[in-house]
This record gives C-alpha cells, sequence and structure tokens, in this order.
C-alpha cells in the first residue's frame, strides 16, 4: 500500500489521503450542525410564538433561495469583516477565520435550512393523538420528544434527511474555494503538479463514490432500525 501512494499516484498519496481525511471531517461536523439548527428550526416554524416562527421561515426561505456557492463566499467574507470591526472596536489583535471553521459553520447554515424542512414535515407526520397519550400517562416534554416523537419522526424524516446528508458531502468541494485543503483541492494541486489533472480527478470522485455508497449502506440500516414494527406496503 505504502508502494502504491508514492508511486502509483508520483508522491501525492499522502495529500490525497489527508484531503480526503479533511473532506469526511468537513462533512460530518456540517451534518452535527446542520441536524441541531434543523431541530430548532422546525420546533421555532411550528410554534405559535411569531417571533420564532417569523425568522425560521425567513431563514429557510432566504437560504433556499440563494445558490450554495454564492452563500459560501458571502458568509465567509462577511463573518471575517464583522469579525474585523469587532476586533477593531474592541481593540484586540486581529484574528482570521480559518478555512476550516469557516467552512463548517458556513455548510452546516445553509444545510441547515434543509433539515429544518425535513424535521418541519416529520413532525407533522406523527399522530397528534400519540403525543397527547403521552402527556396523559405522565411523560415530561424532553421524555416525549425522547421516547414517542423523536423515533417516529425518524421514520418519515431519514428519506430527505439521507439525501440532504448527500448533497451535502458533494458540497464540500465548494468549500475549496475558500482555501481549505480538501479532496478537491488536494487532487487539483497533484493534477497541476503532474499535468494529469483528468487523472487525479477522476480518482477524487471515485473517493466520493465510496464515502457515498458507505453512507447509503449506513443510510439503509438507519431505515430497518426506525422501520422496525412497520409492516412494509406491498403494492
Amino acid at each position: 500500500m505504502h508502494d502504491f501512494l508514492t508511486s502509483g499516484l508520483q508522491g501525492f498519496g499522502p495529500l490525497l489521503a489527508q484531503g480526503t481525511w479533511m473532506t469526511v471531517k468537513l462533512a460530518l461536523l456540517s451534518l452535527a450542525l446542520s441536524l441541531a439548527l434543523g431541530l430548532i428550526g422546525a420546533s421555532a416554524k411550528l410554534s405559535r410564538n411569531k417571533l420564532l416562527r417569523i425568522p425560521a421561515t425567513l431563514y429557510t426561505t432566504l437560504i433556499r433561495s440563494v445558490p450554495d456557492l454564492v452563500l459560501i463566499l458571502l458568509i465567509f467574507y462577511s463573518m471575517q469583516i464583522w469579525l474585523n470591526d469587532l476586533t477593531e472596536a474592541l481593540g484586540w489583535d486581529y484574528v482570521e477565520i480559518d478555512p476550516f471553521s469557516a467552512g463548517v459553520l458556513t455548510l452546516g447554515f445553509i444545510y441547515g435550512a434543509y433539515f429544518t424542512e425535513n424535521f418541519r414535515g416529520a413532525i407533522l407526520s406523527v399522530p397528534a393523538g400519540q403525543l397527547e397519550a403521552a402527556t396523559a400517562y405522565g411523560l415530561s416534554r424532553a421524555q416525549r420528544f425522547r421516547l414517542v416523537l423523536f423515533p417516529q419522526l425518524m421514520r418519515f424524516a431519514l428519506p430527505g434527511l439521507g439525501n440532504n446528508w448527500l448533497v451535502l458531502l458533494k458540497s464540500t468541494a465548494l468549500v475549496s474555494i475558500i482555501g481549505l485543503a480538501d479532496l478537491v483541492k488536494a487532487a487539483q494541486n497533484a493534477g497541476k503538479t503532474t499535468n494529469d489533472v483528468l487523472f487525479f480527478l477522476c480518482l477524487a470522485g471515485l473517493v466520493y463514490l465510496v464515502i457515498t455508497t458507505l453512507s447509503n449502506r449506513l443510510l439503509k440500516h438507519l431505515e430497518r432500525r426506525y422501520n422496525t414494527g412497520i409492516k412494509e406496503l406491498v403494492r
């Protein structure tokens, strides 16, 4: 394996491995942030309080209407400008946002809007009578969410969540434009150095294919788990 990484990939195997690990870390942390924002956003959109519902609606509407690339550039540079203004006002030293942190925050913020709609639809699909029954049994709000609502909403939300996860994973390639040394950036650097750009980009695409294939297997496992006890409809 070591010989292949050093000779078969013209010495760029370790660089591609580091880029792959960077991409996986970026995707997973962005997913965690997206899921958290999605649950918060869905709860806000379903709230009777307009102070919560209106901002959440604006958030999902605006984010889903603007291309991801534009949002990445806009959020990255605006965050840096706001941070510069804040440090200058407080008399602090200059602080530069690193590309990895910026990528996680940006992708998490963008896809949190999509996950918000996934969770909102899933929550609405859970029969209200079951939550009322849980309340009648004396379950607390946290217990109702953990024991009754969450297992059922995941059954309805998983197909959409899985699709958005795959889109998020591919969108990590866009973060290379702000300087992150991810898989795509590593493949580009290797290709330019060796004058074999097509080979290294195809290799990067193959790595993405492997990751998405493993992701699909995991998603299928989760779907079977959350559908335990549910009779599948036979058409």
